[in-house]
């Protein structure tokens, strides 16, 4: 397996036009998932990637199950809960630059998710275990699944790569947050903040020394997402800032920060540096905000080569 990952996917409700919620009666249903987006977004590119997690035995998580499947992503550990559904989500757009998320994930079946539920050798035999700051703060046995997790990826010399994907809503306590984010940051060897998640984790505001305070923690390779003005990259090897792409029209812009996490970790995959790998995180980032929907948008490896070399044909 190149990168095993773990979280919560849920069922996604788009609106069918603009506006509050509650004047909106009409939505069209999706699915969703950081980590399940990384996952997809992987294995749309040609990687092996495996997810595994907690659904509900329910409408909405036998969808999720046969989603995957259908992708490519290794299912084979997933667990169907019998006692807790599968938690969903609703987007609301308020305008064509405001949208609000909200959530029906209490009690859900990945809130159940536990260290039971591991399988080391699973873990243990991948490339990457990709984590994100979502999982551990779902519920305490989410926490030391995460942390286990962890464990086993360090003994096993698996690589661990960390998006914080901070959710406030999750947040009730910042400093438990911030704790658990910087235990797992210590640990990873790829960090791939934004700029407020790096702000967070390390109280600068500025790329290169985000970067910097990220290093010392013992990460190998920071990425750090900066919206539109691109991505700003750093190792012991090169540094320096990748240009934002241009894009026409965002049309949704929940899951870009997936998109280029799984476009930079295929890119390292690929034996790509770093800047060539945060080049093509940045592209999926775009591509993914073209389109409605978490995973939509997420390229095949054959369109990801036609958008890099026919740019015209997407954008004016």
């Amino acid at each position: 397996m190149d990168v095993v990952t773990f979280g919560e996917m849920m069922a996604v409700f788009n609106p069918d036009r603009i506006g509050p919620i509650n004047s909106i009666y009409t939505f069209h249903k999706s699915v969703g998932g950081a980590e399940g987006n990384v996952a997809i977004g992987l294995s749309r590119l040609g990687n092996k990637a495996g997810f595994f997690s907690r659904v509900g035995n329910d409408p909405f998580g036998k969808n999720i199950i046969s989603l995957l499947r259908a992708e490519g992503v290794d299912t084979s550990r997933l667990i169907t809960d019998e006692d807790f559904p599968t938690g969903l989500y609703f987007k609301e757009k308020r305008n064509s630059n405001l949208m609000n998320i909200y959530y029906y994930r209490n009690n859900s079946a990945a809130s159940r998710m536990n260290v039971d539920d591991l399988d080391i050798e699973y873990i243990a035999n991948a490339k990457w275990l990709h984590i994100t700051g979502i999982t551990p703060l779902l519920s305490e046995n989410c926490r030391e699944l995460v942390l286990k997790s962890i464990e086993i990826a360090k003994e096993s010399n698996v690589k661990i790569s960390f998006d914080p994907n901070i959710r406030t809503k999750l947040m009730d306590d910042k400093g438990y947050a911030f704790d658990i984010f910087t235990q797992i940051a210590s640990a990873s060897d790829l960090i791939m903040p934004g700029i407020s998640e790096g702000k967070f984790l390390t109280g600068e505001e500025e790329p290169e020394k985000i970067a910097n305070k990220l290093l010392e923690l013992g990460a190998e390779k920071v990425a750090i997402k900066l919206g539109e003005q691109g991505a700003y990259f750093k190792n012991t090897m090169e540094e320096g800032t990748v240009p934002g792409i241009e894009i026409r029209e965002v049309i949704d812009s929940v899951g870009a920060g997936d998109a280029f996490a799984a476009g930079v970790l295929s890119g390292l995959l690929d034996n790509f540096t770093l800047k060539e790998a945060v080049i093509q995180g940045n592209q999926l980032g775009a591509l993914a905000v073209m389109c409605e929907g978490d995973i939509e948008g997420l390229p095949t490896k054959q369109e990801l080569e036609i958008f890099k070399h026919d740019k015209d044909d997407v954008f004016r």
